[in-house]
C-alpha cells in the first residue's frame, strides 16, 4: 500500500471530473494537493472545466492507479461498483474514498471489492459543487476517514468524519436526499398530475392562496433537478434500497426514480422551461 503521511502533499485521483467531481478536485489542489484524472474518452466540456480546476491529466486509468496515492471516486450511482472493481484491477494499493450517492448495502459490496488490497472509507456529499466556504460538505466514515478529513484543510469543502464502519456517511446523504431530491420529485409529479387532469390553472390559483411557496419550489425543481434527472433516478433507486434494507416502505422512492426517468432527455440542455417539463412527464 502507498506510504500514507498526514500534512504530506498527496497525489490523488479524481474519477471522475463532472460538475461536482472537478470542484472537489479544485478544492484539494487549493489545499496543496497534486490532482489527477483520466482524460482519455471524456468530453472536451470535461478536459475543460479539469483545466480550469488546476487538475492533471492521465491518459489512462493504468497511470492514474500508480500515481495516485488516494482516489476519490465521484460518479453517478449505477456506475459505483463497477469503478471500483476497474480501478482495484489495475492493482491500487491507497485509500479509496467512494464519495457517491449510494444505499450503505451498495458500499458493503464496494468494500467487498476494495479491501481485497486497499483500504475504504465512504463519502457523503451535501450541497452544491463548492465554490464559495460554507456551502458544501463531505461526510466521511471509515477507519481512516480523518486522514482524508484533513486533505481538505484550508479549502472550501468542509470535511467532517462520523464515528462508524463505512456505510454511515452513505446512509446520511441517504436520508438527506430522501428529502430533498425525492421531495421535488413528488412537486414535479403533481405538477404533472394537474396538468393531465385539466386542474393546473385552478390548482395555481389554491396554491397562491394557501400555499403561496409552491410555485417557487416548482420552478426551483424544474432549474435544479431537471437537467440532472438522468442521475438522480438511479439515487432515487439507491435511496429506495436503503428504505427497504431498513425494513420501511421502499414505493415512495421507486416512484421518484419513474418521475426522474421520464425527465432523462433534458440532460446537459439549457434549463428546460416548466411547460416542457409537464409535458414530458404526461406522456
Amino acid at each position: 500500500m502507498h506510504d500514507y503521511q498526514p500534512g504530506r502533499r498527496l497525489n490523488i485521483g479524481i474519477l471522475h471530473p463532472g460538475e461536482m467531481g472537478s470542484r472537489i478536485g479544485g478544492a484539494l489542489v487549493e489545499a496543496g494537493h497534486r490532482v489527477l484524472w483520466v482524460s482519455t474518452g471524456r468530453s472536451k466540456v470535461s478536459a475543460n472545466r479539469a483545466r480550469a480546476d488546476g487538475l492533471e491529466s492521465c491518459n489512462t486509468l493504468a497511470k492514474l492507479v500508480a500515481l495516485a496515492e488516494v482516489v476519490l471516486a465521484v460518479c453517478p450511482p449505477h456506475g459505483a461498483l463497477k469503478l471500483s472493481q476497474q480501478v482495484m484491477a489495475e492493482g491500487f494499493g491507497g485509500i479509496y474514498v467512494d464519495a457517491n450517492a449510494v444505499a450503505p448495502d451498495t458500499i458493503r459490496r464496494i468494500a467487498s471489492v476494495v479491501t481485497a488490497g486497499a483500504d475504504l472509507v465512504d463519502g457523503g456529499i451535501i450541497g452544491p459543487p463548492p465554490r464559495v466556504p460554507g456551502s458544501t460538505r463531505l461526510y466521511l466514515s471509515g477507519a481512516r476517514a480523518p486522514e482524508i478529513a484533513t486533505l481538505f484543510d484550508d479549502s472550501l469543502l468542509e470535511a467532517h468524519t462520523i464515528d462508524g464502519v463505512p456505510g454511515r456517511a452513505s446512509a446520511l446523504k441517504m436520508c438527506y436526499a430522501a428529502w430533498t431530491k425525492g421531495s421535488a420529485a413528488l412537486l414535479l409529479a403533481v405538477a404533472g398530475l394537474a396538468r393531465a387532469e385539466g386542474v393546473e390553472n385552478v390548482l395555481w390559483q389554491e396554491w397562491d392562496k394557501s400555499q403561496p411557496q409552491l410555485p417557487a419550489q416548482l420552478e426551483a425543481a424544474v432549474q435544479s433537478s431537471v437537467s440532472k434527472a438522468w442521475r438522480f433516478g438511479s439515487e432515487m433507486l439507491e435511496i429506495a434500497r436503503t428504505f427497504e434494507g431498513s425494513g420501511l416502505p421502499d414505493g415512495f422512492h421507486q416512484a421518484a426514480a419513474d418521475v426522474y426517468g421520464r425527465l432523462s432527455d433534458f440532460k446537459d440542455g439549457s434549463a428546460p422551461e416548466t411547460d416542457d417539463v409537464l409535458n414530458a412527464l404526461c406522456k
